[in-house]
């Protein structure tokens, strides 16, 4: 924290939000490989990060500074997180990244038009994952600035 009472960009969490345990295990393990590897958030639903972010802590020093999203989960899929991050304006600023292992045409477009910031598509090895990882640590976590 900041003097001021002002959450440091750099102490916010970075929060994943996968239904396979082995994938959110290889994104743990990826992360844990880069700067930002020390502040994650997991999730296994869209319904657990939308309880999340609208409890006190979600909205407070652990608000996330990116959140990295699944599209195909159970209960709350990530089209339907992300129509509800967006349409709520006090979460609506956090940029969302759509990490899943589709890359249909149609998945692309409606993550956009439902306010995705990106859309990547999982790599399929290990050493290709730390690589995007750091891209997006580097990318959305350092030049960019986010509200």
């Amino acid at each position: 924290m900041v003097g001021d009472g002002v959450v440091n960009r750099s102490e916010r969490p970075l929060a994943v939000v996968d239904d396979d345990p082995d994938d959110l295990m290889l994104i743990g393990r990826a992360l844990a490989k880069t700067r930002i590897g020390s502040k994650v958030v997991e999730f296994g639903d869209g319904s657990e990060l939308l309880d999340y972010l609208r409890s006190d802590h979600g909205r407070g020093p652990g608000r996330p500074v990116l959140i990295m999203l699944d599209l195909n989960m159970p209960k709350v899929d990530g089209r339907e997180t992300l129509k509800q991050i967006k349409a709520d304006p006090t979460l609506s600023e956090i940029p969302v990244v759509v990490f899943t292992t589709s890359s249909h045409e149609k998945d692309i477009t409606e993550s956009y038009r439902l306010g995705a910031s990106s859309f990547i598509t999982k790599p399929f090895s290990f050493p290709k994952m730390i690589d995007t990882f750091e891209v997006i640590d580097s990318y959305w976590t350092g030049a960019v600035q986010t509200p």
